[in-house]
């Protein structure tokens, strides 16, 4: 095995973990982004407020992506584990 040959699995690596966090954290993101435009408009500036309506929604949005999710997750482990033998030649 090549340096370039374990960087370009480590990059795949991380590309696919970012792939597959984008729409939680997206959701997130949202979720939160509203929620402090509402408090802004409400001065109402409770700390804990925003923790409740990110869970859920990044919950709902794990759910919904999770089919997805577990494609591209077994889709990368089945090519790495078929192409063992390629690997320690």
């Amino acid at each position: 095995m090549t340096p370039e040959f374990v960087i370009g699995y480590a990059r795949k690596a991380i590309e696919l973990t970012l792939m597959i966090s984008l729409p939680m954290l997206l959701v997130g993101l949202i979720v939160g982004l509203v929620v402090s435009i509402i408090q802004a408009a409400t001065q109402v500036q409770e700390q804990t407020l925003t923790f409740v309506p990110k869970i859920i929604a990044m919950f709902v949005a794990l759910l919904i992506a999770f089919p997805w999710i577990m494609e591209k997750m077994t889709t990368f482990t089945r090519e790495v584990f078929i192409n063992i033998p390629n690997y320690i030649r």
